[in-house]
């Protein structure tokens, strides 16, 4: 064996060759392993991710924006909103924001099939939240939320304070309680010597028209107020279909009728008008902003005190956070904003006035209590349910729109009462013919025969009240319906 120059082993010339290709065979078979083994592997991770030893800048969680809708007005959203947003609940679940949606309740159900991403419902009463159920829209609360909830009761005065499916599940709770009544203002009622209401018919009675045209009575049209539809539907139960709504005419009579209850309110505590049909926490605000003039009061002849439901939607795309919503509302923290002096709601939880600051609004436990005892009819949320539309739209199209030609009558009715033009037997006569829903005759579009609007026919029409182009003929029917019999009255008092 001998070996060149350049160090290379050769054997009689033969060696060398073979030697390079035997190499050559390694190394590709190493670097094939290699690729193959490296096939197998995660992938690198991307920039601004920690690697084993930490380094780096670890990736953001998803920023959650929940979607609400709600009847609570801009004042409540927007406190709830700060408060929310810098709890340790929305930092764990890094919600970052909420999407506020505040359509009026007849647009509800359509808004959240349309959208089809909206994670919570809140307020706007329990006949809104069974609608939405009977839709099939709530989905049952799960998980540590019902650690709250099951500590909160299931039913206040009598009412539902949840709402259970078939397996027992929770689909709505109570995140506050309501009583309705009205607010006066006892400086406006002095100056034009009216004496302070305590009962619903009181409203209706003749002695609030004695200052027509000017209004002393304010109420909101249902079609936007979900508190005033539901004092419309008390006065129906408590009194019956033709007396509630004989009732109700006369109250629409009375009354400026506005297109939110707040509107109502902020009249009252301004002195524009006497009385105004308010849900409490509106009654308690006004007695804090006009001490001494105003003052909310339970009816005598009957109230109801209900739960404001919160309820988590099947259209839910962020169902654990929504649900820590939900969660935060029910607890004391959350509970801490229906305190605030210019809200003043009752909670639902109890607990909160065992905070520093439930102890500082002693007045409005004080209000709570009463209100757990204050007179309260027998009420049906089926009932109402089953005609809340026909009677929403009723209520627009025979009061609100024709209430010039209504009001006219009742002023004629009146002062020929005054006057003494006609007996009290005449005047009751002719109240019944401007106010009985039984006596308004009209064309029913489904049919094309005559009818009235009795209980039976405003269930019968109830599902319809979705079609728009129902809904639009029918409140058409209603109006003009409505036009003729107060012209009628007004022609027999010779006007």
């Amino acid at each position: 064996m001998t070996f060149n120059k350049s160090g290379d082993c050769n054997l009689n010339g033969s060696i060398k060759y073979p030697y390079i290709l035997f190499v050559v065979i390694a190394l590709a078979v190493a670097i094939g392993g290699y690729l193959v083994w490296l096939s197998f592997q995660p992938p690198p991770p991307s920039p601004g991710t920690p690697g084993p030893g930490g380094g780096g800048q670890p990736t953001q969680p998803k920023q959650i924006t929940l979607v609400v809708i709600s009847r609570h007005g801009l004042d409540i959203l927007g406190k709830v909103e700060t408060a929310f947003l810098s709890s340790s609940i929305a930092r764990k679940y890094n919600i970052t924001a909420i999407q506020w949606l505040t359509p009026a309740a007849h647009l509800w159900v359509s808004t959240i099939n349309a959208r089809g991403d909206i994670d919570v419902a809140w307020g706007g009463g329990p006949v809104l939240f069974d609608t939405l159920f009977s839709e099939g829209l709530l989905k049952p609360l799960n998980g540590s939320v019902l650690n709250v909830v099951n500590k909160l009761p299931d039913t206040i005065s009598g009412s539902p304070a949840k709402r259970f499916d078939s397996n027992g599940n929770v689909v709505w709770v109570g995140a506050a309680i309501s009583s309705f009544g009205f607010t006066i203002n006892k400086d406006y009622l002095k100056t034009y010597n009216l004496p302070e209401p305590d009962e619903w018919i009181d409203l209706g009675n003749e002695t609030y028209g004695l200052t027509l045209p000017k209004t002393s009575v304010g109420v909101a049209n249902a079609v936007t107020s979900t508190s005033n539809t539901r004092m419309y539907e008390i006065i129906i139960q408590c009194y019956g279909w033709v007396d509630g709504w004989k009732i109700i005419t006369l109250i629409g009579a009375n009354a400026e009728i506005y297109d939110q209850s707040e509107a109502v309110r902020e009249s009252v505590i301004s002195k524009r008008i006497g009385v105004g049909l308010t849900i409490d926490f509106y009654g308690y605000t006004a007695q804090i902003q006009a001490p001494g003039a105003a003052y909310y009061v339970l009816p005598k002849d009957g109230t109801i005190v209900n739960a404001d439901p919160i309820a988590l939607l099947k259209t839910s795309k962020n169902v654990e956070a929504a649900q820590a919503f939900i969660e935060w509302v029910l607890s004391p923290e959350g509970q801490k904003i229906w305190l605030d002096p210019n809200i003043n709601r009752m909670p639902i939880n109890v607990e909160v006035f065992n905070t520093p600051e439930g102890k500082m609004r002693q007045d409005l436990y004080l209000q709570y209590n009463l209100t757990l005892k204050a007179a309260t009819i027998e009420f049906s949320d089926e009932l109402a349910s089953s005609y809340e539309q026909a009677l929403i739209w009723f209520f627009d199209s025979t009061i609100v729109k024709p209430q010039a030609e209504l009001r006219s009558a009742w002023i004629k009715l009146i002062q020929a009462k005054i006057n003494n033009k006609i007996s009290q037997e005449e005047f009751r006569e002719l109240v019944d013919i401007l106010t009985n829903p039984t006596k308004l005759t009209f064309i029913d579009p489904l049919t094309n025969e005559p009818t009235t609007f009795t209980m039976e026919y405003a269930q019968k029409i109830n599902p319809h009240m979705k079609n728009v182009d129902f809904r639009t003929n029918i409140c058409s029917i209603w109006r003009n319906a409505a036009i003729a019999r107060y012209q009628q009255v007004a022609s027999a008092l010779g006007g």
